[in-house]
C-alpha cells in the first residue's frame, strides 16, 4: 500500500480506538464520592482495588486536559470537569503531609497516604498533569516550579559489569528516541535527529522484536544471555504504544517509507493483540505467544495514559501529514 493510502487507513482506525479508550476510563474510573480516579480495573471496568496511585492520577489529568485543549471532539465540559476534579484531588491529597515537597506513591480511596517511594515519579506526573490542567483552564494556580541502548550505566556513562550492565529495555529506548527526536527538531539539530531515529528507535526495535511470535520483548540481555527479569519474554502494552508514536513521528520527520512500514508493523500487532473491541481500551499483559495473560485493564502501572496518549499523538501526526499537498 502506498504511503498516503496507508496514512489514511490508519487515521480511520486510530480515531475510533482513541474514543473507545477514553470512553472506557470515563465510564469506569471516576470516583464521584472522594474525587480522583480508580486505576485498578478489570476487563469490563469493574474496580478490583480502590487504591489510588498518585502518578496515575497525574497522568489521567494530563490526558483529559490535553485532549480537551487540543482535540475539538473532546472539547466537552464533562471531560474538563473530570480533569479538574482529578487535579483538585491531587492538590488536596498527594502530599505526604502539609507543606511537604514529597508526594505519596499510593493513596487510600479517600486520599490518605499509604505508600511513599524514594523515586520522583509521583512528583513528576503531578507537575505534568497540573501544568496541562492549567493550560486547559487558564488558571495559573495549577502550574508548578552506539549499537545498543543500555538500561543502566555508570555516572560517567560507562558500561557496568555483570547482568545489570547488559540489561536492555526496548520500550524505554524507543520512548527515549521520540523524546530525543522532538528535542532535536526544536534545536534544529539534524545529526541528533538522525541518531535518535537510528540509534534509539530502529536498532532497539530490530533487536527487541520477537521474530517468532511478533511483539517487543519486555527485557533483553545485550549479549544474548538469559535476562534476570522473570517477565522478560512478556509483551507489554506500553512499549508498543511508544513505538507507534516513535515511528510515525520519525516518518513525519524523514519521509523514509521504511519507518512508516515499522509503524504499520507494530500498530497492526498492537491492534490485533492488545485492543479489546468489546469493552474498549487495551489489555496490558500478553504472554510471549501474544495471548492475553491478564484481562485487567488497569493497575499500579497501567492507567489512563500510554494508550490514549499514543493514539492521540498518532492521530495528530496523521492529520498533519494528510493536510500536506
Amino acid at each position: 500500500m502506498e504511503p498516503r493510502a496507508l496514512l489514511k487507513a490508519w487515521r480511520g482506525r486510530l480515531g475510533p480506538e482513541l474514543d473507545a479508550a477514553i470512553g472506557f476510563w470515563v465510564r469506569h474510573s471516576h470516583d464521584p464520592e472522594h474525587g480522583g480516579f480508580f486505576s485498578c480495573l478489570g476487563r469490563d471496568g469493574s474496580v478490583y482495588d480502590d487504591v489510588k496511585y498518585v502518578w496515575l492520577q497525574g497522568r489521567q489529568v494530563w490526558v483529559y486536559a490535553r485532549l480537551y485543549r487540543t482535540v475539538p471532539r473532546f472539547r466537552r465540559p464533562e471531560l474538563l470537569e473530570a480533569a479538574r476534579a482529578g487535579g483538585e484531588f491531587l492538590l488536596r491529597c498527594a502530599r505526604v503531609g502539609p507543606g511537604s515537597p514529597k508526594a505519596a506513591f499510593a493513596l487510600s480511596r479517600d486520599g490518605r497516604p499509604t505508600k511513599v517511594q524514594r523515586s520522583i515519579f509521583s512528583e513528576c506526573f503531578c507537575a505534568l498533569g497540573l501544568d496541562e490542567l492549567g493550560r486547559a483552564t487558564g488558571e495559573p494556580r495549577y502550574q508548578r516550579d552506539g549499537s545498543a541502548v543500555l538500561e543502566n550505566v555508570s555516572d560517567d556513562g560507562k558500561e557496568l559489569s555483570g547482568c545489570l550492565g547488559r540489561q536492555q529495555n526496548p520500550g524505554h529506548a524507543i520512548e527515549a528516541g521520540w523524546f530525543l527526536l522532538r528535542y532535536a527538531q526544536r534545536q534544529g539539530d539534524a545529526a541528533l535527529a538522525a541518531q535518535a531515529i537510528e540509534g534509539f528507535m530502529v536498532r532497539p526495535f530490530q533487536a527487541g522484536w520477537d521474530p517468532e511470535h511478533g511483539g517487543l520483548f519486555a527485557f533483553q540481555d545485550v549479549d544474548g544471555l538469559c535476562p534476570t527479569q522473570l517477565e522478560w519474554s512478556m509483551k507489554l502494552w506500553w512499549p508498543h504504544a511508544e513505538a507507534m508514536v516513535a515511528f510515525l513521528m520519525a516518518y513525519a520527520h524523514s519521509r523514509d517509507p521504511a519507518l512508516l512500514r515499522l509503524f504499520h508493523q507494530v500498530a497492526e500487532y498492537a491492534f490485533e493483540r492488545f485492543r479489546d473491541p468489546e469493552h474498549g481500551e487495551w489489555f496490558g499483559y500478553l504472554a510471549q505467544d501474544g495471548k492475553v495473560a491478564l484481562t485487567i485493564k488497569g493497575g499500579p502501572f497501567k492507567g489512563c495514559f500510554h494508550v490514549p496518549r499514543a493514539l492521540y499523538m498518532c492521530e495528530e501526526i496523521l492529520e498533519k501529514l494528510l493536510q500536506e499537498p
